[in-house]
């Protein structure tokens, strides 16, 4: 005859069902298991108490919204070039997570967002740009963030998957002859402008805070190079320009 086994404390077999009935450091916790099986009910019997325990010992977690998070990243990126646009992204995703407790943002939460903008007319890359700031501050607030019991704002990061471009066209060098057809539809200003990021690579804002100062001379190639200082550049690294022939002219 096979023993029988113990029953197990806290857990009461309703209509084939088992239930969860315990106190718990003072706290009463009444709820059904979903399953038949004595097993994963006292799987989930034993789950409930080790959450019990932890928040008897920690304390309720904090529960962060997304707005606030924003507000946070905001406030310790104040030296960030792509600050405004960051601002203008949130701005836009607030009314759809906004109020969201972070755990809560993720694709699924974030799909009317993009839904919306995609009605709006706005290109995928515009989307990708302001989900990629969601993700940032997701990253910041699993990774780096702590609440007042050293734990992470959420404990998880999601996966925030990207918006697929149905028609982008991979990047190729201009032509001379496209290069003559972009220029003649430039105004005149802006043509030597062109012609010299063109051969240097630069980019807009590094072409238009250009120093002479920065220049500095390579006498054993008979020729210069600019040094365009950290501050003025993207990734916050000195750039050395080099100058070919038409860019120099």
């Amino acid at each position: 005859m096979a023993p029988t086994r113990r029953r197990t404390p806290g857990l009461l077999l309703r209509r084939g069902i088992w239930h969860i009935d315990k106190i718990i450091y003072g706290k009463r916790i009444c709820e059904s298991t979903g399953t038949a099986d004595r097993v994963e009910a006292e799987a989930l019997l034993a789950r409930r108490v080790t959450q019990a325990r932890h928040t008897h010992l920690f304390g309720d977690p904090c529960e962060h919204s997304f707005r606030e998070a924003a507000a946070k990243f905001l406030a310790e990126n104040q030296h960030k070039r792509s600050l405004e646009r960051d601002q203008r992204a949130l701005a836009v995703l607030d009314p759809f997570i906004g109020s969201l407790p972070l755990q809560r943002v993720h694709h699924d939460t974030l799909a009317p967002y993009i839904r919306s903008r995609l009605e709006q007319g706005r290109s995928p890359g515009t989307i990708n740009r302001d989900l990629a700031v969601v993700r940032r501050i997701l990253n910041l607030a699993a990774r780096l963030w702590r609440d007042e019991t050293d734990r992470p704002w959420p404990p998880v990061t999601p996966l925030i998957q990207m918006q697929r471009h149905p028609h982008q066209r991979p990047p190729y060098p201009l032509s001379v002859v496209e290069q003559r057809l972009l220029f003649s539809e430039l105004e005149a200003h802006l043509v030597s402008m062109a012609l010299f990021k063109v051969n240097t690579g630069m980019r807009e804002q590094e072409v238009i805070n250009l120093r002479w100062h920065w220049e500095v001379v390579i006498p054993e190639l008979g020729t210069s190079i600019f040094v365009i200082p950290r501050d003025h550049v993207k990734n916050a690294l000195d750039r050395h320009v080099v100058l070919n022939r038409i860019a120099r002219s």
